[in-house]
């Protein structure tokens, strides 16, 4: 309770300072004299929520970065255990994918805009392509940081390859192929809301880049408030997916005002008697 209380205050901290330096038009280093107010940009929210414009854009950019992650998460895991378990896709696929992993998706517009017949197909491609990167090294290293001894003991039991890979690889894997999965749903708003402003007709960063070209600053703020709870949102629902899959994991019991859990049910450490002269030995004796 008192986490998300001061996670509430921060908020309300930040919308109040913001209130402030606009309504004040401070302009120091910093100009805020042209800068929306809150209240401002919450009118402007309550106007567009009215409006069948609104409810258009939102799914249109849930569905495209939703179909895109969700190929490049299937995509992904694949291939970074391709990568960390076959040397032969290591040394195939490795150098292809070190090239083309430093080029930012967004550079990729063009390329789309050529190979694919639609603009709806070429965000789809772009979001795909952000996500996957991430993905696919985090999978890699958390394969290839699984402990031997786990799989040789699923052979010596009989098991075979697809049953290390559902025993061991993937369970053991699950981690850290969701702490890729939660980078690459962040990069992906990132490209989809670029990929909407450049050849974009619909979609939440269409309308942003809209507004800025009319000179509309408190719908462009709506629309960058948008995108942040649309990202919140998406972000939290990988991560609790993630902690419903890895129940297994030892959970961490700190934070703020918390205390570390204790066993009640171990066994006190039997106390050490004193060494005396009887029972000591004798060289210990001096």
């Amino acid at each position: 309770m008192t986490r998300r209380l001061t996670r509430a205050l921060s908020l309300l901290a930040a919308l109040g300072l913001w209130q402030l330096l606009t309504s004040l038009d401070v302009d120091l280093w910093l100009r805020f004299a042209q800068f929306p107010t809150v209240t401002d940009v919450a009118r402007e929210l309550g106007h567009r929520l009215g409006e069948g414009t609104y409810w258009q854009d939102v799914p249109q950019s849930l569905t495209r970065i939703l179909t895109g992650f969700a190929l490049a998460s299937v995509a992904g895991v694949a291939t970074g255990i391709a990568l960390a378990r076959s040397r032969l896709a290591a040394d195939l696929l490795g150098p292809l994918l070190e090239v083309l992993r430093p080029i930012p998706a967004i550079a990729l517009v063009p390329v789309a805009i050529l190979l694919f017949p639609s603009n709806e197909q070429g965000i789809v491609f772009i979001t795909c392509t952000a996500a996957f990167f991430p993905v696919v090294v985090a999978t890699r290293h958390a394969v290839g940081a699984l402990t031997p001894v786990w799989e040789e003991a699923v052979r010596t039991m009989g098991g075979g390859r697809w049953r290390v890979l559902g025993s061991v690889v993937l369970p053991g894997a699950l981690p850290g192929v969701f702490g890729g999965l939660s980078v690459g749903i962040g990069v992906s708003w990132i490209c989809v809301i670029s990929a909407e402003m450049i050849s974009g007709e619909y979609g939440v960063g269409y309308r942003t880049w809209q507004d800025y070209t009319v000179v509309d600053y408190p719908g462009v703020l709506v629309g960058m408030v948008t995108i942040g709870v649309l990202g919140r949102l998406t972000a939290s629902a990988v991560e609790l997916l993630g902690r419903r899959l890895t129940r297994w994991l030892p959970r961490p019991s700190y934070g703020p005002g918390a205390r570390p859990r204790t066993d009640k049910a171990a066994a006190p450490s039997p106390a050490v008697p004193p060494i005396t002269p009887e029972a000591a030995p004798h060289d210990q004796l001096v």
